[in-house]
C-alpha cells in the first residue's frame, strides 16, 4: 500500500496510507544498510502486518521530487510563511531571512500576515505594500473569525506546504482552522516577552484532505542565511530585477554611484525597509567572510 511519512519519532514512522488511516510502521534494514535517510514527507510503500492495529513495516522509498535543509523534509512543494501583524510585532528582517532560505533551496513561498483583527487596515495594508512585489502570493488573515481562511485554503490545495515563522504568531491556531478535526496545539503568549511557547516540537504533517497536506515545524526566532555569498543576495531580491542600468556592472547595489536600485528606492518603487534589510544582511554576509 502506498502512504506518505507524516511524523517519524525515535525509529517509527507513522505513514498516512490511501486507505486514509495512519499506520505505525519501522523501516526495513536494507535503508540503514544503504545510507538512506528516511524524511517526514517520503512516500513509501508499506506492508501491513497488523490491519486491525495499524501497524507495519516501509517496504520501499519512492524517489523524492524534492528535499529541504531546513526543515529536514521531503516532496515539500511550497512553504508559508506566518508573521503576526501584532503580538508579537512583526521582526521584517527575520521575516526576509525566511524568504531567503526557501528561494535558495528553489521552493515558492506563500506569505501570510495573521491576527488582523489587532491591527488597523492601514497597519496590514503597509505589511502588504513592503512585500508585494517580493514574488509571492501574499494573504492576510485572522484565524480567530476565519478571515482569508477560505482562500489561503484554496492556495494549498493539492500541495505540500510547509508552515515556518517564530513562535506565537498564532501558526498551530492557522493549521486548525484549515483542518476539519482539530489536532494541532495552541500556546500562549508570554506577554513579557511577546514570544510563544514552543508548542511544535518536531516537524509533522497534517492531512487537510486527500490530496493536501500541511507541515506544522517547531517555532525558531533566527538562523544564520543559507546564501553565503554576499554578491549572490541581491539575485534573490525580486524587487531588484526591474532595475538593470546600474553605473557599474556587477552592482552590490549597496554603495556604488548611479545604482539603478538606490534610485527606484529613492523614487519609492522598491521598499524602503526591504532594501535597508538587503543592506544589513548584505554587510553580515560580507563580514562572515572575513573569518
Amino acid at each position: 500500500m502506498q502512504g506518505r511519512i507524516i511524523k517519524g519519532i525515535a525509529g517509527f514512522y507513522y505513514v498516512y496510507a490511501g486507505d486514509g488511516r495512519i499506520y505505525e510502521c519501522k523501516a526495513k534494514g536494507v535503508f540503514r544498510k544503504d545510507g538512506r535517510k528516511i524524511l517526514v514527507g517520503d512516500t513509501v510503500e508499506i506492508d501491513i502486518l497488523d490491519e486491525d492495529g495499524c501497524i507495519g513495516n516501509i517496504a520501499k522509498l519512492n524517489d523524492r521530487s524534492s528535499e529541504l535543509i531546513r526543515p529536514e523534509a521531503a516532496n515539500v512543494d511550497q512553504a508559508l510563511i506566518v508573521f503576526a501583524l501584532a503580538h508579537p510585532k512583526p521582526n521584517y528582517l527575520l521575516m526576509d531571512k525566511l524568504l531567503l532560505q526557501y528561494s535558495a533551496q528553489g521552493l515558492p513561498v506563500i506569505l501570510c500576515f495573521n491576527k488582523d483583527d489587532l491591527v488597523n487596515d492601514g497597519e496590514a495594508d503597509r505589511a502588504v505594500s513592503m512585500y508585494k512585489d517580493c514574488g509571492s502570493r501574499i494573504f492576510v488573515t485572522c484565524a480567530k473569525d476565519n478571515k482569508g481562511i477560505d482562500e489561503l485554503k484554496a492556495a494549498l490545495k493539492g500541495m505540500l506546504t510547509c508552515v515556518a515563522g517564530p513562535s506565537g504568531v498564532g501558526k498551530s491556531s492557522l493549521v486548525n482552522c484549515l483542518q476539519d478535526n482539530v489536532t494541532a496545539k495552541t500556546g500562549d503568549i508570554s506577554r513579557k516577552l511577546e514570544r510563544g511557547k514552543h508548542t511544535t516540537r518536531h516537524s509533522e504533517i497534517i492531512p487537510i484532505s486527500e490530496d493536501t497536506f500541511i507541515m506544522d515545524t517547531p517555532g525558531f526566532s533566527s538562523f544564520d542565511v543559507f546564501i553565503k555569498d554576499a554578491e549572490e543576495l541581491k539575485d534573490h531580491y525580486n524587487e531588484f530585477i526591474p532595475y538593470t542600468g546600474c553605473r557599474f556592472q556587477p552592482c552590490s547595489h549597496t554603495h556604488e554611484p548611479d545604482c539603478a536600485v538606490k534610485d527606484a528606492v529613492d523614487k519609492g518603487l522598491i521598499s524602503t525597509e526591504r532594501y535597508n534589510g538587503y543592506v544589513q544582511l548584505y554587510n553580515e554576509l560580507k563580514n562572515l567572510r572575513r573569518y
